[in-house]
């Protein structure tokens, strides 16, 4: 299965483009959604690192934490995600809302029980947004710029853990119904106020494992690991796979970026060229099971719609450099 398989595959859902540091997942999140758009698929493509370049790549500001319209499509919207109102939406979408007494008195007590206490805020706040495109219909395709890999390696264990967390809060939350309605009995005390904070918690598990669900399903979701062929990265690469094999991620795509012409002439740019052949030999033949995608350097910066459009047929195969 090529990468053109998936982008142009109506079934997919979510793209992952990931790897470590500086090695062009952006461009090639920005590249992939641009074809999927031409392709007809209203698309969405956001970044979850913290140091955002989506902008520079679309050439408009995309910042802010709102989807903001592609300029050029009526069906491509790019966003970077803010850490503030990530987190706000985020804590919103746990249930984190005026409730009853006993939800006040979990929340109280949640403020001393540090080993329940949620993940770190940017990788939170970026499930919280795969939780959103969960049942939202107003996009065909979803398109992730992941931050680096020890980043999206702790997003990736955010299902697991959140389903945990949640499901400590949720006993903590039966318990303390239980201890305040006998309290309310003893003292002849009024009738509780209506309090969802149960139902919203538990919809809230229960959309995390669909989400892990739909995130391990490869008819649904592809993650396209990025890397350049430099021995660090190589290393990178491994520990990434290794960990999108035990939560079960699909991930059959590598993009070998960034890789430099020969030129006789230049004893540094041999020298490089050389590098780089040898360590492509090694990851040939490391990951010979997989699709491996070469991607030329590129003489300038990748950015608008047009340099976009040409790396995605580069990776797609419809255009040979």
């Amino acid at each position: 299965m090529t990468l053109a398989d998936v982008v142009y595959n109506d079934s997919v859902k979510f793209i992952l483009s990931g790897g470590k540091g500086g090695v062009g997942k952006t461009s090639c999140a920005g590249a992939m959604a641009v074809l999927s758009a031409n392709r007809g698929f209203r698309t969405l493509v956001l970044s979850t690192d913290p140091a955002h370049s989506l902008s520079d790549s679309f050439n408009q500001d995309l910042s802010g934490g709102e989807v903001i319209a592609i300029e050029g499509f009526k069906n491509l919207w790019g966003m970077e995600i803010s850490t503030e109102k990530g987190m706000q939406d985020f804590q919103q979408t746990l249930g984190e809302t005026p409730m009853g007494p006993e939800a006040e008195m979990a929340s109280s007590l949640m403020g001393d029980m540090t080993g329940m206490a949620p993940p770190g805020s940017d990788e939170a706040m970026a499930f919280g947004k795969i939780l959103e495109f969960i049942e939202d219909t107003s996009y065909d395709r979803v398109i992730f710029d992941t931050a680096p890999t020890g980043h999206t390696l702790k997003l990736l264990e955010l299902p697991d853990m959140l389903d945990t967390w949640l499901g400590k809060l949720l006993t903590m939350r039966q318990r303390l119904s239980s201890m305040m309605g006998g309290l309310r009995g003893m003292l002849g005390g009024d009738a509780p106020q209506e309090d969802n904070s149960w139902e919203m918690l538990q919809q809230t598990k229960d959309k995390i494992r669909t989400a892990s669900a739909q995130l391990s399903d490869p008819d649904m979701t592809q993650f396209v690991v990025v890397m350049i062929p430099e021995a660090m990265a190589v290393f990178e690469t491994q520990r990434l796979l290794t960990s999108l094999d035990k939560w079960k991620i699909p991930a059959n795509h590598i993009v070998v970026n960034q890789l430099v012409p020969p030129n006789p002439t230049c004893h540094f740019c041999s020298k490089r060229y050389e590098m780089q052949q040898n360590n492509l030999k090694d990851i040939g033949e490391l990951y010979s099971d997989m699709d491996l995608i070469e991607v030329p350097l590129f003489d300038g910066e990748i950015r608008g719609i047009e340099e976009l459009t040409r790396l995605g047929k580069i990776l797609t195969g419809e255009l040979e450099e």
